[in-house]
């Protein structure tokens, strides 16, 4: 790793002296400190992954988000945040199914296989897949990155499921 900064050293060394004397460059903004229950915090890890979220909504003690990537999109909802809609309590990562046809009572078996997902059929009578995780002071850009890979896990199961509801359901645990 010290490689590149040894071979800018002696890049620079060969410079003509006015590039030598310029003066040092402004040391970059800090980035400010990452807190899952702040719905900000997750726009910019998502656009740090190539995603964009956007705030789309809020009311009493929620904040929604839209999040599309270059293969899907979803929604995000915020909950039990305090008055400045930060410190949010749980976060809900949800999805309309794209494809396929499922009975309720598949929708329950698929629930008894999966230990974070769910499925359901929602007022509008479509069907969607959510994951939700309660949110920490503590929680890290890291656990926040592990919560959108369980959700992206969700999606896939939900998506194989909806391929083959009873096929998917005979190979289940």
């Amino acid at each position: 790793m010290r490689i590149l900064p040894l071979l800018l050293c002696g890049v620079l060394a060969g410079a003509p002296a006015a590039a030598q004397t310029r003066p040092p460059a402004k040391p970059a903004a800090p980035q400010a400190a990452f807190d899952a229950r702040d719905p900000a915090s997750l726009t910019g890890l998502l656009a740090a992954m190539g995603a964009k979220g956007e705030i789309s909504g809020s009311e009493a003690d929620s904040v929604f988000m839209r999040v599309t990537t270059p293969a899907y999109g979803f929604s995000v909802q915020f909950a039990g945040c305090d008055a400045s809609r930060k410190a949010c309590k749980a976060v809900l990562f949800s999805a309309p199914a794209t494809k396929g046809a499922a009975s309720l009572i598949q929708l329950n078996r698929f629930n008894q296989t999966a230990i974070a997902c769910r499925a359901f059929q929602d007022q509008t009578g479509q069907l969607r897949a959510a994951y939700d995780a309660l949110l920490f002071a503590r929680d890290s850009r890291d656990e926040m990155t592990a919560h959108l890979g369980a959700w992206q896990g969700c999606l896939a199961a939900f998506g194989e499921f909806l391929d083959d509801p009873n096929g998917y359901l005979a190979s289940a645990p």
